[in-house]
């Protein structure tokens, strides 16, 4: 169970007022920079964050239980063996979806679960346990979007994504889990982060599996990624037994113009070109553009025939990853664009890759639709951390978490009142979780996670979200 005092139980669910001795929604919404009718509302999570139970059930090994288990690797020395226990505790979760008020909810499947060697006989019990969170989810009236890769990668791939095999591997995956599930889920995300888990992890080794390569290696790794986003879309759309729909999230750069002025908005197009050339462009377009081979040159990924045409599958929704953005100007240069560095004064979040850039929700899916014209956008991932302690009655004042949401989704209803094809809002994370190789010490939920007792205890940020989702509008 859920164990939250009464009162604020009922503050999540509406039973009393949030706002105020005799404030009423209406009095309070005078204000209010409404959403799109039937904008879908959730949060996020991924399952070696939040699942634990690493041994259990028949799941197989991953680079993350290996990484997290060197020291040295991870901040604070904790790891993802039990985390916050969802893999028992998933209707606690799907509860703590209900008290705000979300109807969708992005939640990853463990792929070694599934299969725990990566590929060959799949493990029922992974998949009957999949199949109680999904219709547990259903019942309650919350559509799950299901991502298929989030980072916790089968240690019995043998070459992880150094191999093309890895990602022929994940297609077998990807088109068993649309067989067994498309009776239940509709919406799958194929692949989390390109950038960040081959950049990451294999390139400056702060992520999983902790490799630093030469360009030229980069290259494929991350082709052997995008081929799997890619091999993975055409599986789902061969074996589905019921229509589905298909994306991907990235973590892409957004850059804005500092200026809104015809040329700084020409040089933020150009800029999204070339910044996003290595990992999104390629799935947009089906090929690796000029941008990309004036960066990598004789470094760039060797492919296949029939590599770029899966890559580029079409795709029925955008998912964008959005935590900041950088800001360009034009420039006389052959990239046409320069960077507006700040200052070290500039204000982020607690961890330096989290500036402060709530223009890049509106500058984000803006660029996108003027470069790509994309049926549907959803942002994927958007939150931040803050510096979460229990105050007096278990109370947790996130104040500069709502801050930042508020800022953020300012910018997002700006895009969609502006026409473009934003579709929902996923808030990173629903629960304090394992975040990597921050461990527990950064805290991004909107639910505040006692990993001692397991107990979830709602934020302010919760209740304010819980008030957005309830109008519809900004609050």
């Amino acid at each position: 169970m859920v164990k939250v005092t009464r009162r604020d139980a009922a503050k999540l669910l509406g039973l009393v007022p949030a706002l105020g001795s005799g404030a009423t929604l209406a009095q309070a919404a005078v204000q209010d920079r409404p959403f799109p009718k039937n904008f879908q509302w959730g949060c996020a999570t991924a399952s070696y964050q939040i699942e634990g139970a690493v041994k259990e059930d028949g799941r197989g090994e991953t680079i993350w239980d290996v990484f997290s288990h060197t020291p040295g690797r991870i901040k604070d020395g904790t790891n993802g063996d039990i985390a916050c226990d969802s893999y028992h505790r998933f209707t606690d979760d799907r509860k703590c979806l209900q008290a705000v008020g979300a109807n969708i909810y992005r939640l990853s499947f463990a792929w070694s679960r599934i299969f725990p060697s990566g590929k060959g006989k799949p493990n029922q019990k992974g998949v009957d346990h999949y199949k109680r969170v999904i219709d547990d989810l259903l019942e309650a009236g919350i559509t799950p979007f299901v991502t298929l890769f989030h980072w916790d990668l089968p240690t019995g791939l043998k070459g992880a994504w150094h191999s093309r095999d890895t990602a022929l591997a994940f297609a077998d995956y990807a088109g068993f889990v649309a067989k067994e599930f498309s009776d239940r889920v509709h919406d799958y995300i194929t692949v989390n982060e390109v950038r960040s888990f081959i950049d990451i992890g294999y390139g400056q080794g702060r992520h999983a599996p902790g490799e630093q390569l030469g360009a030229r290696e980069l290259n494929q790794a991350r082709h052997h990624g995008l081929l799997a986003h890619g091999l993975g879309t055409q599986a789902i759309r061969a074996t589905a037994r019921k229509p589905v729909r298909i994306g991907m999230a990235e973590n892409n750069y957004n850059p804005i113009p500092a200026i809104e002025t015809p040329a700084f908005i020409e040089a933020a197009r150009k800029a999204f070109r070339w910044m996003n050339a290595r990992h999104l462009m390629p799935m947009l377009e089906g090929r690796y553009s000029d941008e990309y081979h004036a960066l990598e040159g004789e470094n760039a990924a060797r492919t296949q025939p029939g590599d770029m045409e899966a890559i580029g599958s079409p795709l029925d929704f955008i998912g964008l990853n959005i935590y900041t953005g950088d800001y360009v100007a034009p420039d006389e240069g052959p990239q046409g664009y320069r960077l507006v560095k700040g200052s070290p004064s500039y204000p982020n979040m607690g961890l330096k890759f989290l500036r402060v850039a709530p223009a890049a929700a509106y500058w984000g899916p803006r660029l996108l639709t003027e470069i790509a014209k994309p049926r549907a956008i959803y942002v994927a991932e958007n939150g931040t951390l803050a510096q979460d302690e229990l105050v007096r009655n278990r109370q947790v004042d996130d104040a500069e978490r709502i801050m930042y949401l508020h800022s953020y989704l300012g910018e997002l209803q700006r895009a969609t009142a502006e026409g473009y094809p934003v579709a929902g809002y996923m808030l990173w994370s629903l629960l304090d979780n394992f975040e990597w190789a921050e461990g527990f010490a950064a805290r991004f939920g909107i639910f505040y996670t006692d990993f001692a007792t397991q107990q979830r205890v709602p934020k302010l940020s919760a209740e304010w979200f819980r008030e957005l989702i309830a109008r519809n509008a900004l609050v």
